[in-house]
């Protein structure tokens, strides 16, 4: 099953120093949470590792297709991957003459089709949402320094097995009890 991710977020720093950071693609990890490293190796490849379900990670290689300073680059894997993909990132400056839009796609092969989608949708792991959530880290890096994590999830991605999350709902009645007492 192929996923397509489309997502676009605007970030108060020139548009030269936003390309300049995405480019160095083993900058990537420091934002996008499933992304456990990236390797440049000489030419125009990369080396990816990204944690997966269940504990495990795929691997894959990659290649710049596209190039242009400080407006866009493009990558698509290479060989036979466990997980084919691709993505394009365009920088353009915004409206207000300081910001950069940074917009985003990617596309790739889901492992398990839709049974792999409903999979990963169960257990938190939404596509759509894990790129909204990288743009805004991103976002947060380039325009704080850091990721801004609350007292409740210092440890990020850590403590997601921890504190698995799952769909809002009222409690129990012995929920209720144990927190009001009564």
């Amino acid at each position: 099953m192929t996923v397509d991710l489309h997502a676009t977020t605007t970030i108060r720093r020139p548009r030269s120093e936003v390309y300049a950071y995405w480019v160095v693609f083993e900058n990537l990890p420091t934002f996008m949470e499933h992304l456990d490293s990236v390797r440049t190796v000489p030419g125009r490849a990369s080396h990816w590792v990204a944690s997966a379900p269940f504990g495990t990670t795929v691997e894959w290689d990659a290649e710049v297709d596209e190039e242009i300073v400080d407006q866009v680059i493009a990558w698509h894997s290479v060989g036979e991957p466990e997980v084919p993909n691709r993505g394009r990132v365009s920088f353009v400056a915004a409206p207000d003459g300081e910001s950069t839009e940074v917009h985003v796609a990617l596309t790739y092969d889901l492992p398990g089709g839709a049974i792999g989608k409903a999979a990963a949708k169960w257990f938190g792991e939404e596509p759509h949402q894990q790129l909204d959530d990288d743009l805004r880290r991103l976002k947060q890096v380039l325009e704080t320094g850091e990721v801004v994590r609350s007292d409740g999830a210092p440890e990020g991605k850590r403590a997601r097995e921890e504190f698995p999350q799952r769909p809002a709902q009222p409690m129990t009645a012995e929920e209720r009890t144990e927190v009001l007492g009564r």
